[in-house]
C-alpha cells in the first residue's frame, strides 16, 4: 500500500502544470508544534488573482510535567480563525497581508511562573508574510502576526491547586503567530 501511495504521489507531482491558477491550499505551521505540541492546520481558497479566503484551527490538549520546578506546564487551547489575504502579485505566491477574526478557548500556565489562566478570547488579527514556491504544488511560507480583542478569564495560583487569584474581562494585544509553514497548493 505504501508503494502505491508513493507512486501516486510521484505521478501527481510530475504531471504538467495547467496554465490556470491554483485555487486551494492546505498548510501547517511547523513552529506551532514547538508551542508545547500545538497542532494546527489552515485551508485557503483563492477566489481571485489577488485574494484568498482562509480558515484555520489550532488544538493543544497536552499538559506536561516540569521536572525543574516540580510542577505542571500547559498551553492548552482550541482556536478557530477566518480571514482574507491580499496577494499583491498572485495568489499563493510572493508577499501577502492578512486580516482575520479569531476565537480561542485556552488554559495556559506553569511555563515561566506557577500562575495559570484560563478563559475565552476573541478579536481580530493582522499578519504579513512571504510565500516561497519550492515546487508548483509546494510552498514554504514565512510570516508574523498580532491579534487584539477581549478576553474573559480566571487566574489561578498554579496549574493544579485551584486557588483563584482573579477573574474578569479585559482587552489585549498580543503576538498571534510566527509562521514557518509548509503549504500544499492544488
Amino acid at each position: 500500500m505504501r508503494k502505491i501511495l508513493a507512486v501516486v504521489a510521484a505521478l501527481l507531482f510530475s504531471l504538467p502544470q495547467e496554465a490556470e491558477a491554483r485555487r486551494f491550499s492546505v498548510s501547517t505551521n511547523i513552529i506551532g508544534y514547538l508551542n508545547l505540541g500545538t497542532m494546527n492546520m489552515e485551508a485557503s481558497y483563492g477566489f481571485s488573482r489577488h485574494w484568498s479566503l482562509n480558515a484555520g484551527v489550532k488544538f493543544n490538549p497536552f499538559t506536561f510535567n516540569n521536572p525543574v520546578k516540580d510542577s505542571r506546564m500547559q498551553n492548552r487551547q482550541q482556536s478557530y480563525e477566518l480571514g482574507v489575504r491580499l496577494w499583491p502579485w498572485h495568489v499563493f505566491s510572493g508577499w501577502w497581508i492578512a486580516a482575520k477574526a479569531k476565537y480561542q478557548e485556552y488554559n495556559r500556565g506553569g511555563i515561566f511562573s506557577p500562575d495559570t489562566e484560563e478563559g475565552d478570547g476573541y478579536g481580530i488579527g493582522f499578519s504579513a508574510g512571504y510565500s516561497y514556491m519550492l515546487h508548483p504544488n509546494l510552498n514554504l511560507e514565512f510570516g508574523v502576526g498580532l491579534w487584539t480583542g477581549v478576553k474573559k478569564y480566571t487566574a489561578y495560583d498554579c496549574p493544579s491547586c485551584g486557588v483563584t487569584t482573579g477573574s474578569g474581562t479585559k482587552g489585549f494585544i498580543m503576538p498571534n503567530e510566527l509562521l514557518l509553514s509548509l503549504v500544499y497548493v492544488f
